[in-house]
């Protein structure tokens, strides 16, 4: 079959979100075709390229989210690319009609952000069903009409939306901080709400783009699942939406620090939480990457019958020779590997180690690992290594030999630690402390790894350990420090642990349990969906033939059949199969192919036998 995978910010680029999982997926269903549909973020990701691409991937189309809304994204030579094209329809040739439409439409949408903008998915003396349903038929409505014009970016960037906000905004009821909003915040929420609903102009919307794909899967929820919200409704095409993180999450930790005033943030959050309960409403399936993304979802409206979580799949291999093998590392040493960020808290992270070093002077704590881009990044790292220098004024100091000095900061790639597996090898115990953690991807590599943990009680930390490791609370040095002391003073228990901790990751988070569960998502959510039809069917003409599976799965038969046993389940005029035909080659040309569930026992067409083949 044809899947449309729907992404945001990640694959096919070489930098972002769910890349190396959506590179997997890929990779390991070769029965499947799949056309990407990808959102960028950055001009400095489409400058980073796409990773290398396997055959299966049939077509490519990308659009720009952080362009200004005049720009057309263009292609650069990539294989197989297409991009999407941002149109710039409903100008001046806007007519009365389509006006009214417009304001209509745009009216319901931002009446019902506004009305629940600070009080989250349940406003308080608004009916969330009525909010929602002025939502959608506002988000609809301007999916039509970008559908009819070929867009909607003058129109969403227009006077009339900015009048539109500002009544909605005034209106009786809303609250005091959306209330407040004044023409600046009008025209930073506009401009931002065009960047959201982007998607809705894309050329993306015909036979040959998502109408042409037996099932969209999203990556994520949000803008990249809004193509997928748009799919189906108009072409009927199943919505599959998988979210390892929780985007909704990430907007609103992200919003206190964003250069937009309180009434903006308000609005925004509020939009957002719309569209993820309208996504997780019209999803066929929806699948957490564990229980934390979990219970955002149901707070949003999803369904628990349409839950399943399936944890992200990452590779065994690359840590089986520090797994397996006997060396414990250094049985004093704390390793400490992610993101040099703050909500990675390493501030509370040495104020521990200090309580550690007094009680086992020989333990030492190597941190791997390289600031997140920008300045944040290099701030915090230059205020970690004062800290230490602070705290270790002996030892911590860059002229030291990396064995002299109890806190080291390292990146992985030098002589001494030449890969990331190394670097886990380095440590008897492998400690986590942040204080914000979706799924805790260095947790997992150090369960590969065999090692004992020391982790906070983030995320899905409690889910990913089990009962394999020590966790305690986040923002809590002390406690932090007695797990380590009581680790690194019980070799049995770490090795205890770490054995555990192997066995639990082998069976729960590889990349083979991951692509097991999706080959069978896929087939059972395609197998249960209606037929669709070629085109939009007429609602006053509703006969026409249903479309098919783009590539079923009973398409590829194995071995060759004999032509003359076949002949009564074709068509007059039909072309015969080719003989030979493996599994997952593609047809000829023209050729016919019997899907398997059409054949007996002996690999006789079903209906092909006459009165006299033993028929009962």
């Amino acid at each position: 079959m044809r899947i449309g995978l729907l992404t945001d910010g990640g694959y096919p680029y070489a930098t972002g979100e769910s890349r190396l999982w959506c590179d997997r997926l890929v990779r390991g269903l070769p029965q499947h075709e799949f056309d990407l549909f990808a959102l960028s973020r950055s001009a400095d990701q489409e400058q980073q390229g796409w990773v290398r691409l396997p055959d299966r991937v049939g077509r490519v189309r990308t659009a720009a989210m952080w362009t200004h809304f005049s720009e057309d994204t263009r292609h650069t030579g990539r294989p197989r690319g297409l991009t999407g094209r941002l149109a710039t329809g409903l100008g001046r040739s806007y007519g009365r009609r389509d006006r009214r439409r417009f304001t209509a439409h745009m009216a319901a949408l931002v009446g019902a952000v506004c009305a629940g903008a600070e009080t989250g998915p349940e406003p308080e003396g608004v009916d969330a069903g009525t909010v929602a349903g002025l939502f959608t038929d506002g988000l609809y409505g301007l999916a039509e009409l970008a559908g009819e014009h070929g867009g909607l970016h003058h129109a969403l960037r227009s006077e009339t939306t900015v009048r539109i906000v500002e009544t909605a905004c005034r209106a009786p009821g809303t609250g005091r901080t959306v209330h407040g909003a004044t023409v600046p915040d009008y025209l930073a929420f506009v401009a931002e709400l065009e960047r959201s609903l982007r998607p809705l102009s894309l050329d993306w919307y015909d036979e040959d783009g998502l109408g042409a794909v037996d099932l969209c899967h999203a990556a994520s929820g949000g803008a990249a699942a809004l193509p997928g919200l748009l799919a189906k409704r108009f072409f009927g095409v199943p919505l599959l939406v998988t979210e390892h993180a929780v985007p909704l999450r990430a907007h609103y930790l992200a919003a206190p620090e964003a250069p937009l005033g309180a009434p903006v943030r308000a609005l925004l959050a509020n939009f957002h939480g719309l569209l993820a309960s309208e996504v997780y409403r019209q999803a066929a399936l929806i699948t957490p990457g564990n229980t934390h993304v979990r219970r955002w979802q149901e707070r949003f409206g999803a369904d628990r019958n349409k839950l399943r979580t399936v944890y992200p799949g990452m590779e065994a291999e690359r840590f089986a020779a520090v797994g397996e093998g006997d060396d414990e590392g250094g049985p004093a040493t704390l390793v400490w590997i992610g993101r040099i960020e703050p909500a990675k808290d390493l501030i509370a992270l040495l104020h521990a180690f200090a309580e550690v070093l007094r009680a086992e002077p020989d333990a030492r704590l190597r941190i791997f690992g390289a600031p997140v881009q920008g300045a944040e990044g290099d701030t915090y790292l230059a205020q970690c290594r004062a800290l230490a220098a602070q705290l270790f004024p002996d030892e911590a100091t860059d002229a030291h030999a990396v064995g002299d000095n109890p806190v080291t900061f390292e990146e992985i790639g030098g002589p001494e630690v030449p890969d990331l597996a190394e670097a886990y090898a380095a440590g008897g115990v492998v400690v986590l402390s942040s204080v914000v953690e979706g799924f805790p991807i260095s947790l997992v590599e150090a369960m590969f790894c065999g090692r004992a943990t020391v982790s906070t009680d983030v995320g899905a930390v409690v889910e990913v350990v089990g009962g394999t490791g020590l966790v305690v609370p986040p923002r809590n040095p002390r406690a932090l420090a007695d797990a380590c002391v009581a680790l690194l003073r019980d070799p049995e228990r770490r090795a205890r642990l770490g054995a555990a901790a192997r066995a639990r990751a082998l069976e729960l988070f590889t990349v083979e349990q991951n692509l097991a569960a999706f080959r069978g998502i896929y087939l059972d959510l395609v197998g249960h969906a209606p037929s669709r039809w070629t085109t939009p069917p007429d609602p006053g003409d509703p006969a026409g033939p249903p479309r098919p599976f783009a590539t079923p799965p009973e398409a590829h038969v194995l071995g060759a059949l004999p032509p003359g046993r076949i002949a009564g389940a074709l068509p007059a005029g039909a072309a015969r199969p080719s003989a030979g035909v493996a599994v997952g080659a593609p047809a000829a040309a023209g050729a016919s192919r019997v899907p398997s569930w059409a054949l007996d026992a002996e690999g006789v067409c079903a209906g092909a036998r006459g009165a006299g083949d033993g028929d009962a």
